[in-house]
């Protein structure tokens, strides 16, 4: 027996429908004025959740309620109710003794889309819920429904006569509507992810379209097939199938591949009906044309499922982003490619900006004397270090050669692949700048005492901590840089100004245009570290040691001073000193860093946009 206490509070809000009967004074028998307090909970979806965890906080944006005579099942007039979602109570007033039933909707979600009609009962066998027989399209709420016997007893006390409720449990609520959960068993990762679409067609169902307040399912919808596109969506709500009617249809997916296809096919299911509380699942194992494909079709839907690493973001410790077998790359070679220990394709791209259309092709001697379509990239992000599962490990698959045949290949163990080749296609503009870096530079970063965990950069001397802002700022300019001396427009521009290349013995030291361009495109290999600027030093270079401080870095793609700091440390790189040209002379001065400004809009990166790096949190 328990007994409820009721207090009433101001933010109760007022049950609609059958509780809104008007008072009714009675004086034959006792009436709880005070009310009786129900504490609404909901139960999960049968095999799913268990009865012991029941929610306590239902959340429902419409509750309905009526009591009604337990033995004659009439509704009971002359009562009021509140419902307060604060702590999921219902509160009724204006009960006699007695034994009743206590008929509880609860609803979640938007119910107005649906389409309902709730009505007012007379009787507990009346239909109280409607929904539309043209409904077609799954419920965009879920209802739930409890019927609770309980007894309304007079007891004895200190004080008198009272009244007091007996029940021997709570209201708990169920769902009268079931659910349709639509999942798939791919083959082959790269199949999955390149979905265009997938959807259901639903082929005549009839559906339950009445519920009356003894839980009852009435009426039977119009049968009309439809169909529900599950892009974005693979669990839906549906009200309870015919006692008898299967529920089956179609299942449509289009997928695309890497060589422009698209594909189509279908599934068929059946299932024995819609249920109500209960979860059903149409699990379909898909096949595929593409299934043996060794070749990686890498989407966006791919980096979305397995994860994308990125390289000198702003969280990568210094540990890792100046360890030059962690980080360092060739100019003329931005894309790393590499099949790993485990056998994985690893791909990793030091570029501020992404590359679309990007074909890796391989050749390994020990399978094929032919290059052969290994991977395919819709997108290479920016900085991205991708890890890919190779197909061609897990099971037998087959790939295009270069020269258009099919190569058949078992499973194979990739592991230490170290005599692979590789070269990539790609019809990207920014990959055909790229391509034309032909005398790359090797570039890391170092740190030189700094460090980048202060505030300050802790400053060493004349160095403070590079941070990975500035790393990516290195990327860019010497991606233009490698670019720039191979351009025709550069090399017109020396021999214009021949006679103003001097070298360490100042004016008279003439320097040829063949002997500068040979300087500018040697193999180098330059640690490039954060130059601090409070000791009134702003640029440091020589040897393979490369510096500049932090505004110059930022403001290389259009400040002719920044690039002249560049440039001025280019020329000790090179060589040279104080009194020649490439430092404080023309080269450096006037001609390289007007030249890179002027023609920044042809360089790989053409544009501060990309990094944004003056508007970086992280900067200094």
């Amino acid at each position: 027996m328990n007994r409820f206490a009721y207090v009433l509070l101001s933010f109760f809000v007022f049950l609609t429908a059958c509780q809104s009967d008007p008072w009714e004074e009675t004086t034959h028998s006792p009436v709880a004025t005070e009310g009786f307090a129900f504490k609404l909970r909901y139960d999960g979806f049968e095999g799913v959740d268990s009865r012991s965890d029941l929610r306590l906080d239902p959340n429902y944006d419409r509750v309905e309620f009526c009591v009604v005579d337990r033995e004659k099942g009439d509704r009971v007039k002359g009562i009021k109710g509140l419902y307060n979602p604060a702590n999921s109570e219902i509160k009724i007033e204006g009960l006699r003794k007695g034994d009743y039933n206590l008929l509880i909707l609860g609803i979640k979600g938007d119910y107005q889309a649906d389409g309902i009609s709730i009505e007012t009962i007379e009787h507990i066998g009346d239909e109280w819920l409607k929904f539309p027989s043209d409904l077609q399209k799954p419920l965009e709420a879920e209802y739930f429904y409890s019927q609770t016997p309980f007894s309304v007893v007079q007891q004895s006390s200190a004080t008198g006569n009272e009244l007091s409720v007996v029940l021997e449990n709570e209201p708990v609520q169920k769902r009268i509507i079931g659910r349709t959960d639509f999942s798939f068993i791919f083959n082959n990762l790269y199949v999955e992810t390149a979905l265009l679409s997938k959807s259901v067609t639903l082929e005549s169902p009839r559906f339950r379209t009445g519920f009356t307040g003894n839980g009852t399912f009435t009426g039977e919808s119009d049968g009309t097939s439809q169909t529900i596109d599950l892009n974005s969506t693979t669990s839906y709500l549906f009200l309870p199938t015919v006692d008898g009617d299967p529920f089956c249809g179609e299942i449509e997916l289009t997928t695309r591949n890497y060589r422009g296809n698209t594909i189509r096919r279908t599934y068929d299911f059946t299932l024995q009906g819609i249920r109500p509380n209960r979860i059903e699942h149409i699990n379909t194992p898909v096949t595929h044309p593409d299934d043996q494909s060794a070749t990686l079709f890498v989407t966006e839907q791919t980096f979305a499922k397995t994860g994308l690493s990125y390289i000198l973001q702003d969280d990568e410790p210094h540990s890792v982003y100046t360890n030059s077998a962690l980080r360092s790359f060739n100019t003329a070679k931005p894309i790393q490619i590499a099949i790993t220990e485990e056998g994985r394709l690893h791909v990793r791209f030091y570029s501020p900006r992404d590359l679309s259309d990007v074909l890796i092709q391989a050749r390994i001697p020990s399978l094929h004397d032919e290059f052969f379509d290994l991977a395919y990239f819709d997108r290479l992000p920016a900085f991205a270090d991708f890890f890919g599962e190779l197909p061609m490990t897990l099971r037998a698959t087959f790939c295009r050669t270069e020269s258009g045949g099919i190569l058949e290949l078992a499973p194979i163990d990739l592991s230490g692949a170290t005599e692979a080749e590789f070269r990539i296609r790609s019809n990207d503009p920014f990959w055909g700048k790229l391509q034309a870096i032909k005398h790359g530079w090797n570039i890391g970063f170092a740190l030189y005492g700094g460090n980048p965990e202060l505030p300050d950069g802790g400053p060493v001397g004349n160095w403070m901590g590079i941070r990975p802002v500035h790393c990516r700022e290195v990327v860019a300019l010497f991606l233009n840089f490698t670019y720039m001396i191979d351009m025709p427009e550069h090399e017109e521009i020396l021999h214009a100004n021949v006679d103003r290349l001097y070298g360490n013995g100042g004016v008279n030291d003439k320097v040829t245009v063949e002997v500068v361009l040979q300087q500018m495109r040697q193999p180098r290999t330059l640690n490039v570290g954060l130059v601090y600027p409070g000791n009134g030093v702003i640029g440091l270079g020589g040897g393979s040691v490369f510096g500049a401080y932090q505004q110059a870095w930022f403001q290389h793609y259009f400040n002719t001073y920044s690039c002249e700091i560049m440039f001025h440390e280019l020329g000790h790189v090179m060589g040279y000193n104080h009194s020649s040209s490439f430092t404080y002379g023309p080269w450096a001065q006037e001609l390289m860093n007007k030249f890179y400004v002027e023609h920044i809009h042809e360089m790989p990166i053409d544009s501060p946009t990309y990094l944004n790096s003056a508007q970086n949190p992280n900067k200094y």
